[in-house]
């Protein structure tokens, strides 16, 4: 049965403001950094003075080149073939890495994708390669990226905008399982929010798992790789702020790709279907906004004191032990059913029921200790604690390096309250109990 839903207003207008402000948010910030040095009062107090129009702001910016289209289409085509032709063979050699075919979960209509899980085999090949080219080949300089940036921003919007269009009209024609389509009466809605849940191109092409990781995950270190080579090139020498958000953010990234199969589980895999949201966002919205620390640091070459440093170092790898600890313990209850130690104790827990959508009823155990005592959500508090460090590497001077910890905390909190409201509508007095027994959110104490 394909899924109808109306669309309510709120939602409605929430995609539209979506699809206007975001293409717009990444243009201003970018521009900022290529006109005004990252500032971003300056070109706000510009516009509103009439000194700057957003159409002076264009004319100035570097414009489309077909040197970057070759080098994105060259890497997007290299990904492709690391994706689809280069099996996995990590998992056979890596102990406690989970690669290759894998199940992904259960979808809505109750169908089980196959997945080819390889996107630590793709990141490792990429990266040798980038360090084998700056060290011995020299095909390009290190500096490749950050010299067509916004040439390159144009490019990943065509290939944004394409992918959610093809999408779009292959939900109509030729959809892979249409029994998982879900149509609105709203054609804008279905454009942006998707309709198909796991649209492929053959037997093993997955938009979801390709997009989601590859073009601009395996990208991100790459992108601060090349940050860093351009400080060296302008300046000399490479800041500790920039080898801080290198590594931290390689540590997320990392993280990302050897628990991918995890990932086939988690909230982007199972809830989203595959629209403009995702196919924009993966292209155009991760690779430039989430990378816009080392971009500032390309302008403004902050160096920390080592106290400073120090501090940002031990709050991201804090953070990220926190977040990796709290999805670890949550797997572990879940895979021994509670039968485990969690901090040297057995775990606590409240037992719920629930109906499904067939009439059954079923239990299951929310636990009540380890990081899950603590508060219902350290793993986005760990994770908000990591994206906080990324952005003190920049110094307090402009507020354009805290986009990111803002941005986090306004997704995280939203999907914070959105499970917590699935949650309360599937268990009901069971998740009072709960929140009883746990009753803050992100921070104990506050929130």
């Amino acid at each position: 049965s394909e899924q109808t839903a109306e669309v309510d207003w709120f939602s409605l207008t929430g995609v539209i403001l979506l699809l206007c402000l975001a293409p717009f948010i990444v243009f201003f910030f970018i521009m900022a950094c290529d006109q005004y040095q990252c500032s971003i009062t300056p070109p706000l107090l510009d516009l509103y003075n009439g000194d700057a129009t957003l159409l002076t702001i264009w004319n100035r910016a570097p414009s489309f080149t077909w040197a970057a289209a070759k080098i994105y289409a060259i890497w997007v085509t290299f990904q492709v073939v690391l994706y689809m032709c280069v099996p996995d063979i990590l998992h056979k050699i890596l102990p406690g890495y989970v690669g290759g075919v894998q199940d992904g979960a259960r979808t809505p209509a109750g169908l089980i994708n196959k997945y080819e899980v390889n996107g630590l085999q793709c990141w490792i090949i990429t990266h040798v390669l980038w360090v084998a080219n700056a060290q011995y080949f020299h095909w390009f300089s290190p500096t490749i990226i950050i010299d067509n940036w916004i040439p390159l921003l144009w490019c990943t919007n065509i290939l944004g905008y394409a992918v959610s269009t093809f999408a779009f009209i292959k939900a109509y024609l030729f959809p892979t399982n249409p029994e998982d389509c879900k149509f609105t009466g709203n054609i804008f809605y279905n454009y942006m929010m998707g309709i198909e849940f796991n649209p492929r191109i053959g037997k093993w092409f997955d938009f979801k798992l390709f997009f989601n990781g590859r073009p601009g995950i395996v990208a991100w270190t790459l992108i601060n790789l090349s940050y860093a080579a351009k400080q060296q090139e302008l300046y000399g020498y490479v800041t500790n702020s920039m080898i801080l958000v290198n590594v931290l953010q390689a540590i997320y990234v990392l993280d990302f790709f050897w628990n991918e199969a995890w990932y086939l589980k988690t909230i982007d895999i199972c809830h989203d279907h595959f629209g403009w949201y995702l196919g924009w966002g993966d292209c155009v919205w991760l690779p430039f906004l989430y990378t816009l620390q080392g971009l500032y640091l390309v302008y403004n070459p902050i160096q920390l004191s080592t106290p400073h440093a120090a501090g940002v170092l031990i709050l991201g790898l804090v953070g990220y032990y926190i977040f990796r600890s709290t999805n670890h313990q949550k797997d572990l209850f879940r895979r021994t059913e509670g039968k485990c130690k969690i901090w040297g104790k057995k775990p606590t827990f409240i037992e719920c029921s629930y109906r499904s959508a067939d009439g059954g009823i079923h239990k299951s155990k929310l636990m009540t200790s380890g990081f899950w005592g603590v508060a219902r959500h350290m793993n986005y508090t760990g994770d908000l604690m990591g994206s906080l460090a990324y952005c003190l590497a920049c110094g307090g001077e402009h507020l354009l390096p805290y986009f990111y910890i803002v941005y986090m905390t306004i997704l995280l909190v939203h999907r914070c309250i959105r499970d917590e409201h699935r949650c309360r509508n599937k268990y009901s007095k069971d998740w009072e109990r709960y929140t009883a027994a746990v009753p803050y959110r992100l921070l104990p104490n506050i929130f």
